[in-house]
């Protein structure tokens, strides 16, 4: 019997929703799908990044609906999903994008030296701020539980849905200084995974993607020298350790994207994809 690989693929007249939908990475995805025919909900804090995704979505021809959504916030999510069933009837995919880095949960230096102590202006361990902690925990991990559990249920009662979830490669070996955002991203994978399980018996799929360096607002503030616009030292180890030599594209993201959510992925769930040059696996 011959396949027909378009198919497999075709993702037309499906409907999306997309959280952290206005920021670099997921606002790339969003375009790609409305250009592959999917009616995209762009659910961001930021209205008006939203908004600028929505119009330049709709100027290309495509269908979409920018929505003001905080992901730490059940009752505007609810709000959100009302919004999408009266609009499309639900959604058949999700793309849990929504999150970030921040200063407050980082520590200042790789290491903890012995001089480090008594010195009271430098971020380390025993001096990171709970709250700064708990807010990018919180943001990665609850920001994609919470969407999880009041967007999917009208797959689950339909059988049939795939979602994917933004992990990090920082899940697999957690980057330094970036504890907070290193464990939520973890958490994220392995919630993928159980949430695979629990799900596989009513036809909804449930994988990730792992990121590796994408030079985001979010990254800059660790990797770009704020006086010279040079790299960092951070910066420079990075792209030494990427065995491609470089950082990606948002557009790198797509065809990984486009295959788990589409039938071309129908026996995957449960897996956490890695697209990160190569950075994953490689050793010295």
């Amino acid at each position: 019997m011959k396949t027909d690989i378009g198919r497999l693929f075709d993702l037309s007249g499906k409907r999306a929703a997309i959280t952290g939908g206005g920021g670099e990475l997921c606002g790339t995805m969003a375009e790609a799908l409305s250009a592959l025919g999917v009616k995209v909900a762009i659910l961001d804090i930021d209205p008006k990044a939203a908004q600028l995704r929505q119009d330049a979505i709709v100027a290309a021809g495509g269908i979409a609906r920018a929505m003001s959504c905080n992901v730490l916030d059940e009752a505007e999510l609810e709000g959100c999903y009302s919004q999408i069933c009266e609009l499309w009837g639900g959604i058949d995919l999700l793309i849990n994008g929504a999150g970030g880095n921040s200063r407050a949960g980082s520590t200042d230096r790789e290491f903890l030296e012995p001089e480090d102590f008594g010195n009271d202006g430098l971020q380390g361990f025993f001096n990171l701020p709970f709250a700064g902690f708990k807010q990018t925990f919180d943001l990665n991990f609850f920001g994609t539980f919470l969407p999880l559990k009041i967007l999917t249920r009208g797959m689950a009662e339909r059988h049939s849905g795939s979602i994917v979830n933004v992990s990090s490669m920082s899940a697999f070996t957690p980057l330094t200084k970036v504890g907070a955002y290193s464990a939520a991203k973890a958490a994220v994978a392995n919630f993928t995974q159980w949430l695979a399980v629990h799900f596989s018996h009513v036809g909804v799929r449930v994988n990730a993607i792992a990121p590796g360096f994408f030079m985001t607002e979010q990254l800059r503030f660790l990797h770009i020298d704020e006086k010279t616009g040079e790299y960092t030292p951070r910066a420079k180890k990075v792209v030494a350790h990427t065995p491609m030599g470089r950082y990606g594209d948002p557009e790198e993201l797509l065809g990984t994207v486009i295959w788990l959510l589409s039938d071309a992925s129908r026996f995957v769930t449960g897996n956490v994809v890695p697209i990160d040059g190569g950075y994953s696996s490689y050793t010295v």
